[in-house]
């Protein structure tokens, strides 16, 4: 009879259940035997009932779907932003106008339109909403073999369980995580999870921590993962987690909960637009009241006339054309980029790259070609040394000359097609009997026939092993003994391509008279004549070094994240200039030993980050934006999704790139070029160069409208209409402010630090010019006005006039009209100009055509209530409105002054 002794000691039975949690989370430290037991499973796999009870229990081996907006939802989110219910405010202001004073409707439709323009647009940038997670699910694979009950079963891979024991072979997707139960020389490509471009041989035996807390994903290679491919070998593995609980699952989670950011220009403009309501609040209820004291009594038409009193400063307050000129000139913007390979996502991420401050670029396939090739070698024989390599390989040539296999060996097909094809030498040798690669021996073995009817055999594989079986070597065209000086010299020359990053591989032959009697391994690899050694990296992209020159000359700091070792990520980030030397990198494991506080301080002090998982670049985003910077992120495999998500713009690779990368992105690279981005970030800010000058144009504008009517209130007359206001703020004021958005960049604008992610739409002195700008067309409209009236009734008096009336529209209408000029440069000035605007030019002559028209046709006059005024009254007026360029131009050269003056000084 056995003993059963039961733990009563609760702290005791809790701290074996914790470490029961534990290693069950880390198959990777099991020993097969026991972690198969654990599983509840065997050799046999699991029985069909097991499965399915399984199944029940846990759910399926599938990815979450995100949840997908309404129609409704997405119009809303357009609709409710603070600048179109601004706009639409001004419809209904608009509305309660045309019924009170009984005028037309036209003006309610016109803005309107503009809502209904500026919410089609967004919705169709956005129409390719997030498509994340259904992209990931069609990275799983359809189906998978699996043993069930003893037989060897194919099955969806949805109905894979835990403990379920999988046969993977080459070409088979990965279905689900695993723990290696056997590798047969199993490779599996690993780069759009980890980021690393070489394919990882995988084995069966037990890892061990040694003095890290963990081991990185990378390095697991008694693990698979589901969405990575075996591209060589076969194997068995036990399944250890499903659907959400995979690391695929891990990054779908992380898409799902990562939250949207709010660009820049979207916060500056949310600001803007709660100051512009606030404001009109203000105005209608102090002028309201204040007409209503002034008249003394409350009657239906006092309190008429003061509500339209207010309704005409209110629309003056509103300026209506804001939003649809943003949208606008973001959308041209997008036309713009997409015509040179950059294609935007979301028409407000646009802007963002013109403020980025930090770009973190994933390695592989973005700074690098993700094409293993031979740039080095050593050995007196090239030409030997390539078709050795070549022929001791499995990768093969098609017929449409493109090489297929493991990447490291199609790298030595394609270094071996400087001389002569795989496809003649295989001809001329063809092979006759191998000892397969094993990732115990390091190497491999091929024995080929030779056309004198000898046999040469050619064995691949690491420096270190295959050097040690070398008793000869090929020197001078001769076989003889290996010398000790040649035999240090290989050494020195595999220790400096190792200290380049190079992965290096060794080659040797054997010569027999007769064929092989076998082909074990032990039987072929030894005595072997050394050849030479070929040294392969992923390159750099070309244009990638100028790329990131260009950068930093425009105050943007480039980062490399990637899942290489250290020692490649350095080596790599030396040569694009992108640190000096090894102590500005660090690796995934020394980030797991910061903590978040520790990192934000930290992250500053590197510029590589190597060895990392996905919740590290995540963190490496978050740390920098902790520093209060702008932060892009670039990248190409799933891995980079959240990170990309979570950064203020998200860059995707076009050709590349996964499905789930480009859609969380906000631009994709259609060319997966590097420089790409640095042509987006000039862009970028010439748009938002631009936007200032047209928030600098409209908000002076609007200024001056409600300068004049608040004067022209407080002193008893009527200068202008509702219908006035919001033609000006429609048509005079909407063309020239998107023109301004068709304006050149400005010299230098690539040689500027980029500019603080808080900076305000106001900063460097943009809301004093637009104060002192509205006052001055306030002004020279109110001199208009007494002109006018002046000359109609030839005295100075401040009551109604017609004359005056249509004087002061005519004279802010044009006005605003010529100060659109003054924009083209905050500073300089318009005169030295080298490129010409031929838009602004157009809606000038569009906008003067039309403001003459309704003046001087009769129905449209009445319908304005404008007054015929005689040509020298419209000369005055237009003499009086273009006093604003020369004005602008004396202020600026004031400030031009200054701003040298206070340089010199310091």
């Amino acid at each position: 009879m056995s003993l059963v002794v039961y733990d009563y000691n609760p702290k005791r039975r809790m701290s074996r259940i914790r470490e029961t949690e534990r290693r069950s989370m880390t198959p990777y430290l099991e020993e097969t035997e026991q972690l198969v037991k654990q599983m509840g499973s065997g050799e046999t796999g699991l029985t069909n009932e097991e499965a399915v009870r399984r199944s029940q229990e846990n759910g399926k081996n599938k990815l979450i779907e995100g949840k997908k907006e309404s129609f409704i939802k997405r119009l809303w989110k357009q609709i409710s932003d603070p600048m179109i219910l601004v706009l639409l405010a001004a419809a209904l202001v608009s509305g309660i106008t045309a019924v009170y004073a009984h005028e037309s409707f036209a003006d309610v439709f016109i803005i309107l339109f503009v809502v209904i323009v500026n919410a089609v647009l967004g919705m169709y940038q956005e129409s390719k909403a997030e498509k994340a997670i259904e992209a990931l699910k069609e990275m799983a694979a359809a189906t998978s073999k699996v043993m069930r009950g003893g037989s060897l079963v194919q099955v969806k891979s949805e109905d894979l369980v835990v403990g379920d024991i999988v046969i993977l072979e080459a070409g088979d997707a990965v279905p689900a995580d695993g723990r290696v139960l056997e590798s047969a020389s199993m490779q599996i490509e690993e780069a759009a999870l980890t980021g690393e471009s070489v394919p990882v041989t995988k084995t069966e035996a037990v890892l061990e921590l040694g003095d890290q807390k963990d081991i990185p994903l990378g390095d697991r290679k008694n693990m698979v993962y589901m969405g990575s491919t075996v591209v060589y070998g076969r194997g068995r593995a036990i399944v250890t987690d499903i659907g959400m609980n995979t690391e695929m699952g891990k990054i779908a989670d992380a898409l799902s909960q990562a939250e949207d950011n709010t660009t820049p220009l979207q916060k500056r403009l949310n600001q803007l637009s709660k100051v512009l309501s606030f404001l009109v609040i203000g105005i209608c209820v102090f002028m309201f009241l204040f007409s209503l004291f002034r008249a003394g009594e409350v009657t239906g038409p006092v309190v008429l006339d003061t509500f339209m009193i207010a309704v005409s400063l209110a629309v003056a307050a509103i300026p209506e054309g804001l939003a649809a000129v943003v949208t606008v000139q973001l959308a041209i913007g997008v036309t713009k980029m997409a015509k040179h390979n950059a294609v935007i996502r979301k028409l407000t991420a646009v802007e963002t790259l013109g403020c980025t401050q930090v770009i973190c670029s994933d390695k592989t396939g973005t700074l690098t070609q993700n094409k293993m090739t031979v740039v080095d070698h050593f050995g007196e024989r090239e030409e030997v040394l390539a078709s050795a390599m070549a022929l001791c390989s499995d990768a093969e040539v098609e017929a449409d000359g493109s090489v297929v296999g493991e990447p490291t060996e199609v790298a030595l097909v394609q270094y071996a097609e400087r001389f002569r094809s795989k496809a003649i030498l295989k001809n001329e040798l063809p092979r006759v009997g191998e000892a397969p690669f094993d990732s115990s021996r390091k190497m491999m073995s091929t024995v080929h026939k030779m056309p004198d009817g000898r046999y040469i055999q050619y064995t691949k594989g690491a420096p270190d092993v295959v050097l040690g079986l070398c008793t000869r070597e090929l020197r001078e065209g001769k076989v003889q003994d290996m010398g000790a000086q040649y035999h240090q010299a290989i050494l020195d020359a595999n220790a400096g391509m190792a200290a380049k990053a190079l992965r290096v591989l060794c080659v040797a032959c054997r010569m027999y008279d007769a064929m092989p009697a076998s082909f074990e391994a032990a039987e072929l690899e030894h005595d072997l004549t050394f050849i030479g050694l070929t040294g392969m990296i992923d390159p750099v992209r070309p244009e990638v070094l100028p790329a990131i020159r260009e950068c930093k000359e425009a105050g943007i700091r480039p980062i490399m994240i990637t899942g290489d070792h250290q020692d490649t990520a350095v080596a790599i980030a030396k040569e694009l200039g992108i640190i000096q030397d090894a102590s500005e990198a660090i690796t995934g494991a020394q980030l797991n030993d910061m903590d978040d506080r520790t990192l934000d301080e930290k992250v500053v002090d590197f510029s590589v980050y190597a060895r990392v998982q996905p919740e590290h670049k995540v963190r490496i985003v978050k740390a920098w934006q902790a520093q209060g910077k702008v932060v892009a992120m670039t990248g190409d495999g799933v891995n980079d999704a959240p990170s990309i998500k979570s950064a203020d713009i998200g860059v995707g690779m076009g050709i590349t790139g996964t499905d789930v990368t480009k859609n969380v992105a906000d631009m994709v690279l259609a060319d997966d070029n590097f420089a790409t981005i640095v042509s987006a970030v000039s862009e970028g800010r010439r748009i938002y160069d631009n936007i200032r000058k047209a928030i600098q144009f409209l908000l002076s504008s609007n200024i001056s409208e409600i300068l004049s009517i608040f004067v022209a209130t407080l002193l008893g007359f009527t200068i202008l209409k509702p219908v006035h206001i919001l033609w000006i703020n429609l048509i005079t004021d909407t063309f020239p402010a998107l023109a301004l958005g068709m304006e050149e960049e400005e010299e230098g604008l690539m040689k500027r630090e980029p500019r603080p992610a808080k900076e305000g739409i106001f900063a460097g002195g943009l809301g004093a010019d637009v104060v002192y700008q509205g006052v001055l067309v306030s002004l020279i409209t109110l001199a208009a006005y007494c002109i006018g009236h002046y000359m109609e009734a030839g005295v100075w008096e401040f009551t109604n006039s017609p004359d005056g009336m249509t004087m002061a529209f005519l004279t802010m209408s044009m006005a605003e009209i010529f100060h659109s000029f003054n924009m083209r440069s905050q500073r300089g000035t318009l005169f030295r100009m080298k490129k010409k605007n031929l838009f602004l030019l157009g809606s000038m002559a569009f906008s003067w055509i039309l403001t003459t028209i309704i003046i001087y046709v009769p129905f449209l006059a009445k319908i304005f209530e404008f007054e015929h005024i005689s040509l020298a009254e419209y000369g005055v007026a237009l003499l009086l409105a273009i006093s604003i360029i020369p004005i602008v131009e004396i202020v600026k050269l004031i400030q031009r002054w200054g701003k040298r003056n206070r340089g010199s000084s310091k």
